[in-house]
């Protein structure tokens, strides 16, 4: 039975990083440890390619089903678009599409390559840049181009970090927050990266009495072993994130929340939510989803007796719950009669047609 999404729109996530950072190891991360969520992968890398069904299968020349019912292709950077059309289409059944960016290609063409599809069923998911904590100031002084890399994240991995001492991880993290101020920064070892900072997890499938859950589902659950460093994460030098809900019953003033979007506090990776503005000629619900500096609004109608409100979630690293609680109250405009129509312009620059 095929899923129904409303809107359909599939995230795309690259992931890049330099020559041996860990991308495959997240990549193998993802797909242990996904919850259920069917993903979509798409690796933009010949000959080395090292994604554990693909060592199974062999070489890899389009596309393969995976047993736990994620899809995996190798593609060249000319054939991308017509690799997301196959993944992602009306009657498809994939949650998340990942990309695996070689390690020597260049992100900003990638995310242009995203963006650019006119597939209408996927959405950006941002660029997720792995850097090698232990190898990070060889690489750059060797590849001066990584700061640009890291400039352009919109979440910034600092992996191998069990291998550098507390003063050295100290000194990376000021180096990357200099280079980009407004990404989050997460501090990894073999690449464990919780998947709920990069996606929405399909929630997990509750057998049936007298079902017995297939040899997948179980590698999927909450059954995990040390094969490969994949155990239950305690302890571990691991994602730490944090998440601010915000509700309002009040109409939200579409230029301060334009205003809170464009200028998102430090640490920020995703929101998402629905919005109600109230204002004339304006009335609908807006699905919002943000990833970084990219923002789309979705209008959307209201189901029936919902009530009219707002519900966000922002979820990054390092957040000030009361700053940016304070911040989403003060877009908050509880005169309804002092929305004008006009101010919902900045909404429009960001609205995605329904």
């Amino acid at each position: 039975m095929v899923r129904k999404r409303a809107p359909r729109s599939i995230p795309v996530v690259v992931v890049a990083g330099f020559l041996g950072s860990g991308k495959t190891t997240l990549l193998n991360h993802l797909l242990h440890d996904n919850g259920g969520t069917r993903i979509g992968v798409i690796v933009n890398d010949f000959g080395s390619v090292n994604v554990d069904a693909m060592l199974v299968a062999g070489q890899v020349d389009s596309m393969m089903a995976l047993s736990n019912g994620c899809m995996c292709c190798a593609v060249d950077v000319s054939d991308m678009d017509a690799m997301l059309d196959r993944l992602a289409h009306r009657t498809s059944e994939i949650d998340v599409i990942v990309v695996e960016a070689s390690g020597l290609a260049e992100p900003r063409n990638m995310i242009r390559l995203v963006l650019g599809s006119e597939n209408p069923y996927i959405t950006y998911g941002g660029l997720v840049m792995l850097v090698d904590g232990a190898e990070y100031r060889d690489n750059r002084r060797r590849h001066p181009e990584l700061d640009q890399h890291v400039a352009i994240a919109d979440l910034v991995v600092l992996n191998k970090t069990d291998r550098i001492d507390d003063a050295a991880h100290d000194t990376l993290l000021a180096e990357v927050g200099a280079i980009n101020p407004r990404a989050a920064v997460v501090s990894t070892v073999r690449s464990r990266v919780d998947p709920d900072l990069l996606f929405d997890r399909m929630p997990r499938r509750q057998p049936q009495p007298g079902e017995q859950l297939s040899f997948d589902e179980l590698l999927t659950g909450s059954l995990h072993d040390d094969r490969d460093g994949y155990d239950d994460h305690a302890g571990h030098i691991h994602t730490r994130y944090r998440s601010v809900t915000f509700t309002s019953q009040w109409p939200m003033h579409p230029r301060r929340l334009v205003r809170f979007l464009e200028k998102q506090p430090a640490g920020v990776y995703r929101i998402k939510g629905f919005v109600y503005f109230g204002v004339p000629g304006h009335q609908q619900k807006y699905l919002l989803q943000v990833v970084g500096d990219h923002i789309v609004f979705h209008p959307q109608r209201w189901n029936g007796r919902e009530a009219r409100r707002t519900d966000l979630v922002v979820i990054g690293t390092d957040l000030d719950v009361e700053s940016i609680d304070a911040m989403l109250e003060a877009c908050v405009e509880p005169d309804a009669d002092a929305l004008e129509p006009d101010t919902m312009m900045g909404v429009h620059r960001y609205t995605v047609p329904a």
